[in-house]
């Protein structure tokens, strides 16, 4: 198993992500708002941070996903996206580990499927920090 990314949760995490979320406009922004809203709502655990110019939900510090914005599209990516289940194909991505979802204004996307992408993600990151705290002891 892959170790976990982790990153430094700052106390002004918020203000940073707000400070992204309000340059964030048009419907590529309402969609990334509606993402990153989603990866806050897995649990009262999950903490967003900036990390590499985009709003990075963690839990314990340890990555599980995260929300980037284009001109022209918004990535929903995955750290561990390789190892999730996709029943509906919408991965993209040939890396070892990330995978990401693309969302284009205008298409159609598949909301229940992402959600749960999102929620395997989340429960994923859990199982591996409790076997990390497992082999930590």
């Amino acid at each position: 198993m892959r170790g976990l990314f982790r990153l430094k949760i700052a106390a002004d995490a918020s203000a940073q992500v707000d400070r992204w979320l309000g340059t964030q406009t048009g419907e590529v922004g309402a969609i990334a708002r509606t993402w990153l809203i989603c990866l806050r709502r897995r649990g009262d655990d999950v903490r967003v941070v900036m990390h590499d110019g985009c709003p990075t939900a963690c839990v314990d510090g340890a990555a599980f996903a995260s929300v980037g914005a284009f001109s022209g599209h918004v990535s929903v990516g995955f750290f561990h996206g390789a190892a999730l289940p996709d029943p509906a194909g919408l991965l993209q991505g040939s890396g070892q580990f990330m995978r990401h979802v693309k969302l284009v204004p205008g298409r159609s996307l598949d909301r229940p499927a992402i959600e749960a992408l999102v929620t395997a993600a989340y429960d994923d990151l859990r199982e591996r920090l409790e076997a990390d705290a497992a082999t930590s002891r």
